[in-house]
């Protein structure tokens, strides 16, 4: 049996994360949730995603800081991020 992706949704907004984990669930896909960097950070080690979906503006670490943290690292550097952002500019 395949091995289902793995995808970290990381965004401090419930609403936007249950939307976020429901369509990738239909999808097939593993989710794993975290509302804060340094949770995000955590699973990252423990449970190596294939993919990251990653809010910027987040309270304590925020996702530029994630991002520098995983492009640092030697066994994340490449590990694909996509950055969600409320802003409009």
């Amino acid at each position: 049996m395949a091995t289902r992706q793995r995808v970290l949704i990381v965004d401090d907004e419930q609403n936007i994360r249950s939307l976020l984990a429901y369509s990738l669930e239909k999808a097939g896909y593993e989710v794993l949730q975290a509302t804060d960097g340094l949770t995000a950070m955590g699973l990252i080690r423990e449970r190596k995603p294939d993919l990251v979906v990653l809010d910027v503006m987040m309270p304590g670490m925020d996702g530029h800081e994630v991002l520098m943290r995983l492009r640092a690292a030697n066994d994340t550097s490449r590990m694909p991020v996509i950055m969600l952002t409320a802003r409009s500019a």
